[in-house]
């Protein structure tokens, strides 16, 4: 059995993968600010870390941990991230650096880690939770967009940079999913807003987030089960695009002009299609 580490495993994605390799038998510890969140995953065996991963200190400690108790790391599941959702003038620059703090230094924190420990053993997987939105961008996720899309283009360079080292670097890319994500990455934002020229499209972005249409998406299942087979498979693909827009998206945007692609999105949201 393997050892895996799982970050922002309170919830969601991170929450469902580390019950599925519990189940498996594996040895899994799992991160999260508030251990109290966890409390379930510790019933099951999880060995709990409570980790900012905004705190290098915070990092040091749970990887000294995972090297006293078990000398090795198989796997990260670098999974911790939140979304703040608004216009891209209208986001204070305060709220912009905490979503990278945790989205993109907080994966770079935790992969400069553990990775000491996994080239010196010549194995081990890195698994990063990326999004549709590495790809494709919106009205409304501008800032949230841009913290994966630095992701993306971190991985591609440290999946090249270890390729000989035996260590594997795997982008999970989900799409829109059956989550609360959104409605969390939404809150406050009309009342953030106080320029008139956004409002409107503010108000029709919000309302598209909250359209029952918008719920006729996938469940977790297939994004949990890819970030299992990142982390399990004797030959994992390099990405998993796991629901059916995060496939066709990325293809679309090769061969859509941009100017047709903004037309559709900005009428997707308005409510003219």
């Amino acid at each position: 059995m393997s050892v895996f580490w799982v970050t922002g495993a309170s919830s969601g994605f991170g929450h469902d993968c580390a019950v599925e390799l519990l189940k498996k038998g594996h040895t899994v510890y799992v991160s999260a600010r508030n251990a109290e969140s966890m409390k379930d995953l510790a019933q099951m065996c999880a060995k709990v870390l409570p980790v900012d991963v905004t705190k290098e200190e915070d990092i040091q400690q749970a990887v000294a941990v995972i090297q006293q108790e078990q000398g090795r790391l198989d796997g990260l599941l670098a999974n911790a991230g939140y979304g703040v959702y608004g216009m891209v003038e209208s986001i204070p620059i305060n709220d912009i650096q905490k979503q990278f703090d945790v989205n993109v230094f907080g994966v770079a924190r935790c992969i400069q880690a553990v990775l000491p420990m996994m080239r010196q053993a010549r194995s081990g997987r890195i698994v990063i939770t990326e999004s549709l939105a590495a790809h494709a961008s919106t009205v409304g996720i501008g800032w949230y967009a841009a913290s994966k899309h630095a992701l993306r283009g971190m991985h591609v360079a440290l999946r090249q940079e270890v390729a000989a080292l035996g260590v594997k670097v795997i982008a999970i890319e989900p799409g829109r999913v059956k989550t609360r994500f959104g409605n969390v990455a939404c809150e406050g934002l009309l009342e953030r807003e106080k320029e008139a020229d956004y409002q409107q499209l503010s108000r029709d972005f919000v309302d598209y987030m909250d359209r029952p249409t918008m719920w006729r998406t996938a469940t977790t299942q297939s994004t949990v089960d890819a970030m299992v087979h990142a982390l399990t498979a004797p030959k994992p693909h390099t990405v998993y695009r796991t629901t059916k827009d995060a496939r066709l998206f990325p293809i679309l945007l090769k061969w859509l002009p941009d100017a047709w692609y903004d037309s559709i999105i900005l009428k997707k949201i308005t409510g003219q299609i």
